[in-house]
């Protein structure tokens, strides 16, 4: 069975766009976390950026005490974010390469050119009973050197994917090399996941990609959100309002 992973970051984004520094604010990431996974969502997925943009320690920390699902922490190959993930203990780490200006992650980790140092976080975090994704482009090369450093799984970077869906002939390329890519890992012994850019209209196409075990999605699922309850918020925002009798202070 293909299993889901939400990620809540963008749920956090909005938050700080109005309580940024403040300890607390809505709308509340664990509290859309316990709403995914009580609609099914197998797991959840949160990325701890070195610039706390939405993320913070304090989240992380709720969602590992309270999730009884797959928590999966993305975060770069940097020592403090390291340390810390190693003491908060989530299920699984996914390694992503990080650039402050970035949205959001933009391309895939390059494996090849960093295999020291991520052997010896993958290590560490192995040692703390942690499995280590890495996040990476259908790069044949990248699936071979992420074989070599002994991580557990790799997330394909679907993102070129995305980009390509609305013209056929790219599409069809960019699956190819997705279809590629996991029959490579599948046969070193890696297990699968895949997200970015995923949405309502191009994830079908992914069926034909083999040996998935799990697809990571965000920023759809929360855009979908605001537009499957907005309707319901504004007649409970209304309800609210009833009553109100101007001047004279006081309901009938």
């Amino acid at each position: 069975m293909l299993k889901l992973g939400v990620n809540i970051d963008h749920v956090a984004t909005l938050r700080e766009a109005r309580y940024r520094g403040r300890g607390g604010g809505e709308p509340d990431p664990i509290a859309a976390a316990r709403v995914c996974v009580e609609a099914g969502a197998h797991g959840i997925t949160a990325h701890l950026r070195e610039d706390r943009r939405h993320i913070v320690d304090r989240d992380v920390e709720a969602l590992r005490a309270t999730l009884k699902v797959r928590f999966n922490l993305e975060l770069a190959n940097v020592p403090s974010i390291v340390e810390f993930a190693l003491r908060v203990k989530p299920d699984v780490v996914c390694l992503v390469p990080e650039r402050r200006e970035e949205v959001t992650t933009e391309g895939g980790l390059d494996v090849q050119a960093h295999m020291e140092t991520l052997q010896r976080t993958i290590r560490r975090f192995n040692e703390g009973g942690i499995d280590v994704s890495l996040f990476i482009a259908p790069e044949l090369k990248q699936i071979e050197a992420s074989s070599r450093v002994g991580t557990q799984i790799i997330e394909l970077h679907t993102g070129a994917f995305a980009e390509a869906f609305h013209v056929l002939e790219n599409r069809e390329s960019e699956l190819g090399r997705l279809v590629a890519g996991a029959r490579l890992a599948k046969s070193l012994g890696l297990r699968v996941n895949a997200g970015h850019g995923l949405n309502y209209e191009n994830l079908p196409e992914l069926h034909r990609v083999p040996y998935l075990e799990e697809l990571n999605i965000g920023h759809s699922v929360i855009s979908r959100a605001v537009f499957e309850g907005l309707g319901r918020s504004v007649k409970e925002m209304l309800a609210l309002m009833q009553g109100y009798v101007g001047e004279s202070g006081a309901s009938s």
